[in-house]
C-alpha cells in the first residue's frame, strides 16, 4: 500500500505515540509510508492533491523514528496525494491554528473523490468539531449535559446536581477541567469564567465511578478492537486530588478490564460511527457513561499493547489492506458496469 498519514506539525509529534506507531508499523510491514501536516497540502491547476511529505524510513522502532524523520538523510520531497491508496487524517483541530482547523478535512474531501480512502471520513470528521458531536448519540450513553456560556444556568444545573463538571466545549489534554459543588457559588463564577474565555462551558453531572478513572477502549469499524483475543484499551487513575485521569494531566496508567457494560454502550454508539465513517476512534468510558468520543488523533494503542503483549497497530494495517484489496476489487469489476448505465 501507498500510505499518507497526516499529523499535526511534523517537527513536534512524540516517539511513541500511536501516529508513529502506526507509520514506523506500516514502513516496516514494506508498505510506502508518508507524513506531512494541513500546511504543506496544495491543490493544483491539474486538479491534483500534492504535499510536501516526508518518507517513513524502514527497519526504525517508532522510539527512533522522530530523530530519523528529522536527520539530514531524511526523504522530503512533494508527493501526489491522488496517489496514494489510504489517507490517514491524524491532525487534531483542538491544537490547530484556525486555518489548519478544516484544511485536511477540505484536501481530504478532494482526495476521496479520486479514489483515496480517507480515514476517518472527512464528512464525518466535520460533523465532530467539538464535544457537541457525544450529544449526537443515543441519550442513554452520555452523562446529563449543559452546554452553554450562561453563568446563571450553569448555577441552577449544579444546584440541581449538587456536584457536577466544567470543561470547556473544545479543547483536549484534560485542560480547564473543574469539578464544582454547588454551595461554593464564589468559585462557580470563578470557574465558570476561566472556561467561558475559550468559549461555550460544558457542564456534566458528576459520576462518582470517575473517583477510579477511566477506561480508553479503542473501536475499529464500528466494533470493540480486538488482536489475538486481547482487547484495545487502557484505564486511566487520578492522582492526588486532582479529579483528572487523562495522562496530561497526571493520571497513571493500568490494565483495563472490559465488561459487558463497555460492550453495550459499544454496541449503541456502533451505527453511527459506521455511518459516519469512523474507521478509528477512542471511548472514554466512566462507570457506564462515555465522557468522550476520540475521532481526531485518538492516542493510546501503545498503552493498550504494554499492557496487553500484543501489537494492536497490526490489525489496523491488517484491516487497511482489506479495504484497499476490496477497493481495487471494485474498481476491476463494476466501474465498466457503472460507466455503461449512464
Amino acid at each position: 500500500m501507498k500510505i499518507g498519514i497526516v499529523v499535526n506539525v511534523m517537527n513536534t509529534e512524540v516517539s511513541g505515540q500511536t501516529t508513529y506507531r502506526l507509520a514506523a508499523d506500516a514502513a516496516n510491514a514494506g508498505h510506502e509510508t508518508w507524513l506531512m501536516s494541513a500546511g504543506t497540502l496544495s491543490y493544483e491547476p491539474d486538479d491534483r492533491i500534492r504535499a510536501f511529505a516526508r518518507k517513513v524510513p524502514e527497519s526504525r522502532s517508532s522510539s527512533k523514528l522522530s530523530s530519523a524523520l528529522q536527520s539530514d538523510d531524511a526523504e522530503n520531497k512533494w508527493i501526489t496525494v491522488d496517489d496514494l491508496d489510504v489517507l490517514l487524517l491524524r491532525s487534531n483541530p483542538s491544537v490547530q491554528q484556525s486555518w489548519a482547523q478544516t484544511g485536511a478535512l477540505n484536501f481530504g474531501r478532494i482526495a476521496m473523490r479520486h479514489g483515496v480512502i480517507v480515514l476517518n471520513d472527512p464528512n464525518g470528521l466535520a460533523k465532530a468539531m467539538n464535544k457537541l458531536y457525544l450529544q449526537t448519540f443515543p441519550e442513554q450513553v452520555w452523562p446529563r449535559t449543559l452546554i452553554t456560556r450562561s453563568e446563571s444556568r450553569i448555577e441552577e444545573f449544579a444546584e440541581r446536581e449538587g456536584t457536577i463538571v466544567i470543561k470547556p466545549l473544545q479543547g483536549s489534554g484534560g485542560k480547564s477541567v473543574f469539578i464544582v459543588h454547588s454551595k461554593d457559588s464564589a468559585n462557580i463564577k470563578q470557574m465558570v469564567g476561566a472556561v467561558r474565555q475559550d468559549g461555550y462551558v460544558v457542564a456534566q453531572e458528576y459520576l462518582p465511578a470517575a473517583h477510579e478513572g477511566d477506561t480508553r477502549l479503542f473501536l475499529m469499524n464500528g466494533v470493540p478492537l480486538q488482536h489475538k483475543g486481547k482487547y484495545a484499551a487502557f484505564r486511566r487513575i487520578r492522582t492526588g486530588d486532582d479529579m483528572r485521569s487523562n495522562i496530561h494531566a497526571g493520571g497513571k496508567l493500568r490494565r483495563a478490564t472490559v465488561d459487558d457494560n463497555m460492550l453495550r454502550l459499544a454496541e449503541m454508539v456502533r451505527p453511527k460511527l459506521v455511518q459516519d465513517g469512523m474507521f478509528l476512534v477512542g471511548l472514554d468510558i466512566v462507570g457506564d457513561k462515555i465522557m468522550e468520543i476520540n475521532i481526531f488523533s485518538p492516542g493510546g494503542l501503545g498503552s493498550a499493547q504494554k499492557f496487553e503483549k500484543v501489537n494492536f497497530t497490526e490489525a489496523v494495517l491488517s484491516a487497511l489492506e482489506r479495504k484497499v484489496d476490496y477497493m481495487k476489487y471494485y474498481r476491476r469489476n463494476f466501474s465498466n458496469v457503472e460507466l455503461a448505465t449512464l
